[in-house]
């Protein structure tokens, strides 16, 4: 039986069934977007291109991007209608006129707001002829995001999260990011509650209760954990400091009275037990 050092508390809105459907609604156009991208994601193509097709798609079903203009941390507006990281990029990639090359491993992080609700996902791709060990990170990240879905429901603490991703990285030598979270979703881009992808004291007493949403959304590292500063020129880019490779998986998670609903499923990309 887990000892709660402080009583478990919930900080994070519960959601109503209309609330709910309005994030499965939002959820839903998403991974019609991740499915509409991962047609193009091959060798050859820039990410300025998938960033392009990304905002046509968005704007032609009347929804929002939500990452363009959103405000930085160094105060310049993202320039982009998604995040494009490839190889020792963690997170925040601003997509550019750079191929794609035979090799990479990009991150293609989507956010879209429909009618007022934001759905958030994000999946690393595999281009060409990679690497083993480019291979086994993308596939240790994907079973580190599905191991801490199976390893929460109703009764859980955020810290359960932290425990499942971190056990599996540290078993295949890989390790975690802790500059970067998951976080509550809903009418906001980001909400409570707080989701670090390790165990914390503070995650020990954070409740996952039925009817809240939030992102899990494991970035994996094949060399050490620490990332740098944020790129003083552009504002937004983050890489591993000892510029190794990279990869994430994200999803959009309900939490019901049964357990966790995935809300950005997508129909033709990975499913749980995926070998890449």
């Amino acid at each position: 039986m887990r000892k709660f050092v402080t009583k478990p508390r919930n900080l994070a809105p519960i959601r109503t069934p209309h609330e709910q459907q309005k994030m499965r609604n939002a959820c839903q156009f998403n991974a019609s977007l991740m499915d509409l991208l991962r047609t193009h994601v091959k060798e050859g193509i820039t990410t300025a291109k998938l960033d392009a097709i990304a905002s046509e798609y968005t704007q032609d079903h009347g929804h929002i991007a939500a990452c363009l203009n959103y405000p930085g941390p160094l105060g310049i507006p993202f320039p982009k209608s998604l995040c494009t990281s490839v190889n020792d990029v963690v997170c925040h990639g601003i997509p550019d006129n750079k191929p794609l090359q035979d090799g990479d491993i990009v991150n293609v992080d989507i956010t879209t707001i429909v009618d007022g609700w934001y759905g958030d996902q994000s999946e690393t791709f595999l281009i060409g002829n990679v690497s083993p060990a480019a291979r086994k990170l993308t596939q240790v990240t994907f079973d580190c995001l599905y191991n801490a879905i199976g390893n929460i429901g109703p009764q859980s603490v955020v810290s359960d999260i932290g425990h499942a991703i971190v056990s599996h990285a540290h078993a295949n030598k890989c390790t975690v990011v802790e500059d970067y979270q998951g976080h509550g979703i809903g009418e906001k881009f980001h909400q409570h509650p707080n989701v670090p992808h390790y165990p914390t004291f503070q995650t020990d007493s954070t409740l996952l209760p039925a009817g809240i949403c939030f992102t899990i959304e494991p970035m994996i590292n094949l060399g050490r954990k620490f990332t740098t500063p944020v790129d003083p020129e552009d504002g937004w880019t983050v890489r591993t400091a000892d510029s190794k490779l990279t990869a994430q998986f994200e999803h959009t998670i309900l939490m019901t009275e049964t357990g966790p609903e995935i809300l950005t499923l997508t129909k033709n990309g990975p499913q749980e037990g995926h070998q890449f």
